[in-house]
């Protein structure tokens, strides 16, 4: 497939400054490539490009040619760089499998039960469970009159959510300290890749990087560890279980599962779920925990929700879903920090899209979601925080296609209702226990790794009157 985007028209807008060899290098942070080529969507237009060290990557954040882009019939998932680099630990689990390989198909129909709102509510008691080890931890916290780290904290307890869920397998993360060393590993695999996705690095060139490919070998080496320890701890068990891990297990050994995959494959989709599933929602969480400390009336309202909805008592199943104000403030944060900030879209034949932007069979370009989420079919302001952006009335005056915190089409998250049901959980828990503090002084920094989480920000959780 081409790695380009075609423009048989004259060329795409492009930063200033362009320098030979080098591209669009002036102004380039490799730590926040995606901040940046936000701010130049609001200045170059619903498309444009950026070359950067010989390769060359094209933006679309316009409502109107996202809109063609996400056509089904028209386009198809699209690996770019960053998440194609990730196939070296993922392959062809969910996340990071071509469109044509069969494991993707087949992954996708064997789980899909497994996200039903039926299996919802089989997972609905763990994640209480694990809402009251930070509850514990915080409560801790109180006492001690100690700040706390929201994105860390968040990541802890999302983690333990899908190990637990997925695969009955704890990672012991609220009696650490620090987040579990998978945390470490994930990371550092995840901004490697990111970062290697600018650069096209000569073989002279090679022996410079020699410390952080090292650093790299090593935690994909961790990572494919922990894999092995989940699926022998699975195999000594002499309990019965009917999550994820098991479903993929009992389909391998069915000769007649048309949907059975490979063990090797079961480790990739094991791996997939283990960071997709954590990274995104402790990342919402986080952004969404942010709004609420820093905005007075939001958190008062969203409060007043659960005490009428929930009263002190800890939530059921139904009751969630009823935290309507709480559900809109973590969609709006999702707005304004989708934590999957991209996606890529490939044309399934030549086609014409916007002002005439000509694409071939195979071309590709990159819906920047932060720059489409703030597009003016948001209003006047698209840049400020207002849960009521998502009052039915505004959402259906609203093409569909300019939320997509969750990508789009066939290949869209598949635990985008597992992950929504956790964050409401957790955010009316949090509400409904505790008063929070946050820095005045901290001014939100977000840090990126493929994936969006603020950084730095803390508060002080103080037990509710």
């Amino acid at each position: 497939m081409s790695t380009q985007f075609a423009v048989r028209n004259g060329s795409l807008p492009h930063p200033p400054y362009r320098v030979p060899v080098l591209g669009d290098i002036v102004g380039v942070d490799p730590r926040t490539p995606i901040q940046d080529s936000t701010v130049l969507a609001g200045r170059l237009g619903p498309m444009f490009e950026r070359e950067i060290l010989g390769r060359r990557f094209v933006f679309a954040s316009g409502a109107d040619v996202v809109g063609e882009l996400c056509d089904e019939k028209r386009f198809e998932k699209f690996l770019p760089p960053g998440v194609e680099n990730l196939r070296d630990i993922g392959a062809d689990g969910l996340f990071t499998a071509y469109s044509h390989e069969p494991n993707w198909q087949r992954a996708h129909d064997l789980l899909r039960p497994a996200f039903t709102a039926g299996a919802m509510r089989g997972y609905h008691e763990i994640m209480v469970d694990v809402a009251d080890d930070l509850i514990e931890h915080w409560e801790g916290r109180s006492r001690n009159r100690a700040g706390t780290d929201v994105s860390s904290d968040m990541t802890k307890l999302t983690l333990e959510t899908i190990g637990r869920t997925g695969f009955s397998y704890s990672f012991g993360s609220f009696a650490r300290a620090e987040p579990h060393p998978f945390v470490a590993a994930m990371v550092g695999a995840l901004t490697y890749n990111q970062r290697r996705s600018l650069l096209s690095i000569p073989a002279f060139a090679k022996p410079l990087f020699a410390r952080s490919d090292r650093r790299y070998a090593d935690n994909k080496q961790y990572l494919a560890d922990v894999l092995a320890d989940v699926v022998r701890t699975r195999r000594r068990s002499t309990e019965e279980f009917s999550d994820l891990l098991q479903i993929m297990m009992d389909a391998a050994k069915d000769a007649d599962n048309p949907n059975a995959l490979s063990e090797a494959n079961i480790g990739y989709q094991i791996l997939t779920f283990l960071i997709a599933g954590h990274e995104t929602t402790s990342g919402a969480l986080s952004f969404a925990l942010y709004y609420l400390a820093n905005n007075p009336e939001v958190f008062e309202r969203a409060r007043a929700e659960v005490d009428e909805v929930w009263g002190t008592g800890k939530p059921q199943f139904g009751q969630v879903p009823k935290l309507r104000y709480v559900r809109r403030v973590l969609d709006e944060s999702l707005r304004l920090w989708p934590t999957v900030p991209a996606f890529g879209r490939g044309a399934r034949a030549d086609t014409v899209i916007g002002d005439d932007y000509r694409m071939a069979a195979g071309d590709w370009a990159v819906v920047l979601v932060t720059a489409l989420h703030r597009d003016p079919v948001w209003g006047e302001r698209p840049n400020d925080f207002d849960p009521d952006n998502f009052l039915p009335d505004r959402i259906k005056a609203r093409p569909a296609h300019v939320y997509k915190p969750f990508g789009t089409g066939e290949r869209a998250c598949i635990g985008r209702q597992f992950a929504i049901h956790e964050a409401v959980l957790v955010l009316g828990t949090i509400l409904q226990r505790f008063d929070l503090q946050a820095d005045p002084s901290y001014r939100l920094k977000v840090q990126e790794r493929l994936t969006m989480m603020p950084d730095g920000f803390r508060v002080q959780p103080t037990i509710r009157a």
